[in-house]
């Protein structure tokens, strides 16, 4: 399979106008600026993930009503990227009415209003785009959906994609799978017959080495393990045992080794996408937790970053700055050198 031209190497800019510590235009106008985009060329990269808020569109108070503050920054990012000849996706990292990080609360997927202000907002991030033809846009429909079973996405994916198109049917969308945007849910994704609709994974095997000790997720604190990477997780067995709620978070790797053949069994779904679907494929999000050791951080990813190379499936990692997995701390200070390399590789 080839590439999506133009998708082939890029960073995603998490936590500008997605994922903020508060909503603060303050943050909005210093987190990101031109020279960013500049650097980020200048790594050798073709494009960037732009996650988007839509609290920074749109108020629940004023629903349907849309900010041009906010939609300045979106205007403000896509010409910077013109500039330097980066491409963009723009992705919905946060939905009205659904966030992965707020499952218990969403109510996206059973509340019409929540759907309608959902699709009416796509149909004005594609009027407001439409025409743009540098940078190349991809538009995002939504990021790492979690529910019970994929049907009710494919419906509401399918409904998105017709608004979108009344309004640009020269736009091209992207749709990623269930429990996260895993890749082992891709197969549950109902196919459009619409060529300019592409499809998208994200990628963090193996969770324990990834995102060890990750102060947001109760299983990871609990293991409290400072893991290499190639090497086996010490002392999963007895941890499961005594904390049979983490069984499910863990029960993937138990008795495993951590090396490149794992990645490329836990990769292996969205290769038999890709050759069952006849689709590129793209990786949207992939990294490990700047906590984890250097050089197995610097393995990780010269294991997976040569997996997609080899079969051909664009990335973006995560992330530019800050947000626990950086590449540029928030002086401006770059992490490694030597990460860069490796993530930038073409």
């Amino acid at each position: 399979m080839a590439f999506l031209p133009g998708f082939n190497v890029g960073v995603n800019l998490g936590g500008w106008i997605s994922q903020y510590p508060r909503f603060d235009h303050e943050h909005f106008k210093r987190f990101i600026l031109e020279p960013d985009l500049q650097r980020i060329a200048g790594w050798g990269m073709d494009h960037v993930r732009l996650p988007v808020d839509y609290p920074v569109l749109e108020d629940d108070a004023a629903p349907l009503t849309y900010k041009e503050d906010g939609f300045a920054y979106i205007d403000a990012c896509i010409e910077w990227c013109r500039k330097a000849g980066l491409n963009v996706i723009l992705d919905l990292h946060h939905a009205p009415g659904f966030s992965f990080t707020t499952l218990a609360a969403n109510t996206l997927f059973h509340n019409e209003q929540a759907q309608e202000r959902f699709l009416a907002l796509w149909e004005a991030i594609a009027r407001r785009y439409k025409g743009v033809e540098k940078p190349a846009l991809i538009l995002e429909l939504m990021n790492e959906v979690v529910l019970p079973d994929s049907a009710p996405w494919n419906a509401l994916a399918a409904r998105a994609v017709q608004r979108i198109r009344a309004v640009d049917p020269q736009a091209t969308i992207m749709i990623g799978g269930n429990h996260y945007n895993s890749a082992w849910t891709l197969k549950d994704l109902d196919v459009l017959s619409d060529p300019r609709v592409v499809y998208t994974f994200h990628y963090y095997e193996p969770m324990p080495f990834t995102h060890q000790r990750a102060g947001w997720m109760e299983s990871m604190v609990d293991f409290n393990a400072v893991l290499d990477y190639p090497a086996a997780i010490p002392g999963l067995q007895p941890f499961v045992e005594h904390n049979p709620q983490h069984l499910g978070q863990f029960a993937n790797y138990i008795g495993r080794h951590m090396d490149l053949n794992m990645l490329r069994a836990f990769l292996q779904p969205a290769i038999d996408f890709m050759h069952n679907t006849g689709r590129p494929l793209y990786c949207g999000e992939y990294g490990a937790i700047d906590v984890s050791p250097l050089p197995s951080r610097l393995n990780w990813h010269r294991d997976f970053v040569g997996l997609l190379r080899e079969h051909g499936i664009g990335r973006a990692v995560w992330s530019y700055k800050e947000m626990n997995f950086a590449l540029v701390r928030d002086d401006g200070r770059t992490e490694n050198e030597e990460l860069i390399r490796i993530v930038s590789q073409r």
